[in-house]
């Protein structure tokens, strides 16, 4: 007899829940706009009043847990959200106030962690002991699986690798350090330097501007992968810079965990996969001989439903384990 457990997915915009099954096979889903992310009460009570909506359709699904991806630090037993930067959350108890509402055993993790999960069990991972997983979206985030079992780190930060120092001299990042990874190479940071390019260059920024609506502050990651792709200048200038940022981190990444598989994934990854040919070839030139002789290189499989089904999949887990150990 099957297991069943709830995979949500907090974002910033948008909260997408769903019932999956202990094969990792996705139910039902649905989703609903964030709203006043700041208003922790309000989105935890939207996201419960979703979850009730899902389990009374589907009453004969056995649903024993439910788990939690979240962008931000979670501490690890408690639950306890300690920073959600998007949502502005600062020591929210996540886990207590949605376990009190759905009456369930709840987990909460870091949003790419449980998305890496669901890559390792069911997706790109599936049978690899070691792996890094890397998302390039808005940010950039990581999730590492060692010897089988997931790196968390002593302060459940393991796989920050958005973070990681690739310039000294670089931009400000929104951590407020200079030069992080994702501060070169993020989706935020990518519409940063092309906003700028085509204030100081309007003539050479004429195709993105015009893709924007003649606005600069809706030139997309979306609008930069259109004008790539109709071989646009300013564009592909842009993209040389960021692919180089990709290669530089990648490749810190590879020396120092040493994965089989370095798994690539996130929106930016989906709108330009050209990027993951040109990351192989880089790690494998730049890298350490002995950490890439038989590295694979692949695109995520599980695209946006990663973090519902490595969510789910983390919570059913945890509390078959527990129960089973009674």
């Amino acid at each position: 007899m099957k297991n069943y457990a709830i995979g949500i997915d907090l974002g910033g915009t948008k909260i997408e829940v769903a019932i999956v099954d202990s094969d990792g096979q996705i139910v039902d889903s649905a989703r609903t706009p964030t709203g006043n992310g700041r208003d922790a009460d309000a989105v935890i009570s939207k996201i419960a009043g979703l979850v009730k909506q899902l389990t009374e359709k589907h009453k004969d699904e056995k649903v024993i847990a439910a788990g939690i991806g979240i962008a931000g630090q979670v501490e690890s037993n408690s639950g306890i959200v300690k920073y959600a930067p998007n949502l502005e959350w600062h020591n929210v108890k996540l886990c207590e106030e949605l376990s009190g509402q759905l009456n369930l055993p709840v987990t909460v993790n870091n949003d790419v962690k449980a998305a890496m999960y669901g890559e390792w069990k069911f997706g790109a991972g599936k049978g690899c002991s070691d792996l890094v997983c890397v998302f390039v979206g808005t940010g950039i985030g990581g999730g590492i699986v060692s010897n089988g079992e997931i790196m968390h780190g002593y302060h459940n930060t393991a796989g920050e690798v958005g973070h990681m120092t690739i310039d000294l001299h670089g931009p400000v990042c929104h951590c407020g350090n200079r030069g992080c990874f994702e501060a070169l190479a993020g989706g935020w940071a990518i519409e940063r330097d092309a906003r700028e390019a085509v204030q100081a260059n309007k003539d050479s920024g004429n195709l993105l501007l015009e893709l924007a609506n003649g606005d600069v502050e809706k030139i997309s990651g979306e609008v930069i992968a259109t004008a790539l792709k109709e071989g646009n200048a300013l564009a592909t200038s842009i993209m040389d810079k960021v692919a180089e940022a990709l290669v530089a981190g990648t490749t810190s990444i590879v020396n120092a965990i040493g994965p089989q598989k370095l798994i690539l994934g996130g929106g930016i990854m989906e709108g330009m996969p050209q990027l993951i040919k040109h990351i192989e070839e880089g790690v494998k030139k730049f890298a350490l001989k002995a950490a890439t002789a038989s590295l694979e290189v692949v695109p995520a499989a599980l695209h946006n439903k990663a973090g519902v089904i490595g969510a789910a999949m983390m919570s059913l887990t945890h509390f078959e384990k527990i129960n089973h150990n009674k």
